[in-house]
């Protein structure tokens, strides 16, 4: 594990920095991401900083992404924020830099990079990078940088309502309402949903199966966002809805793509499920994880998995 100090250095080394995140991207990937550019670029006006990957139509209101060419690449430093594997970078030329760091919050499976930093105890990423640039004397938490930073807090703990909350993270949030950052005006954005989004979670609540552990899932096919009339990015909003009903502990939510696989969505309030996620070609944080299911089956076998969890989570009495 390298230090701040070592990461700052490397930063001051390369005048071309391209930072990337995880694809599908929430706002703590957003958030951190383009917090850090900004830091850096007013820090560094003679750097040429970009941020790189695809746009989230949802999400434009926070951060919008820039072209990177292949020649941007060569010498230049690529820093990854948000992301746990090398798979889910959302740009497979990450390595085609001539440095690679990675600063990520999930735990470090996959330990890429000449460089990293990886804090398994932090509530996000976005927490991390205020870290980073709070021990920096060139660095500095300006107004902008703590708008991006403090949406990917809040993305990242619900409104600081998750487990992953600490005093530390309410601490680095006072900052960020000191320095004057709208912070309604963030919550408003990320509490805002389309009409078609409600009805999609009112449609959840009906298919929602519910297992007498406390296990539940739901699948939302191609045909039922055809009906709806959403896109996958929409439906992979509601991924929280179920958490709010008292006879839910843990719950998958699979959405399907395009090719007819299905992402999975894995939430859990209490037991652990990011191994769970981990056998389906996925992972994430204990209570919080993604994984990718090849067809209808394995959404069942999933779920079939995620029973047994909770049965034995419920056994402990924990």
């Amino acid at each position: 594990m390298n230090s701040f100090a070592q990461i700052i250095a490397t930063i001051k080394k390369y005048d071309r920095i391209i930072i990337l995140r995880h694809q599908n991207p929430d706002p703590d990937a957003l958030g951190s991401q383009a917090g850090l550019a900004t830091a850096i670029r007013q820090a560094f006006p003679e750097k040429n900083v970009l941020i790189g990957g695809n746009n989230t139509e949802g999400l434009k209101w926070l951060s919008t992404v820039q072209e990177v060419t292949d020649e941007d690449y060569k010498g230049a430093l690529v820093i990854v924020t948000d992301t746990a594997n090398r798979p889910r970078i959302d740009d497979q030329r990450f390595d085609d830099g001539a440095y690679l760091i990675k600063i990520d919050h999930h735990p470090n499976d996959d330990a890429y990079g000449d460089q990293l930093f990886v804090n398994t105890d932090a509530s996000s990423s976005s927490e991390i990078i205020a870290d980073l640039i709070d021990s920096s004397s060139e660095l500095t938490l300006t107004k902008e940088v703590a708008y991006y930073l403090y949406a990917g807090i809040v993305g990242d703990t619900g409104r600081f309502l998750y487990p992953a909350t600490t005093e530390h993270t309410m601490r680095v949030g006072g900052r960020f309402i000191a320095l004057g950052v709208d912070t309604a005006a963030i919550n408003n954005k990320m509490n805002e949903i389309t009409l078609k989004q409600a009805k999609l979670q009112g449609v959840l609540f009906d298919i929602l199966q519910i297992d007498s552990t406390g296990a539940a899932y739901a699948v939302i096919d191609l045909e039922m966002m055809k009906k709806l009339g959403i896109n996958q990015e929409q439906a992979n909003s509601v991924v929280s809805t179920p958490g709010r009903l008292k006879e839910v502990c843990s719950w998958m939510e699979a959405v399907q793509k395009d090719d007819g696989t299905f992402r999975m969505h894995l939430r859990s309030q209490g037991p652990v499920i990011n191994e769970l996620a981990k056998n389906h070609n996925g992972g994430g944080h204990p209570l919080a994880s993604g994984a990718t299911a090849k067809d209808y089956d394995e959404v069942k076998q999933m779920f079939e998995e995620l029973k047994d969890l909770v049965a034995k989570y419920n056994q402990k009495g924990e």
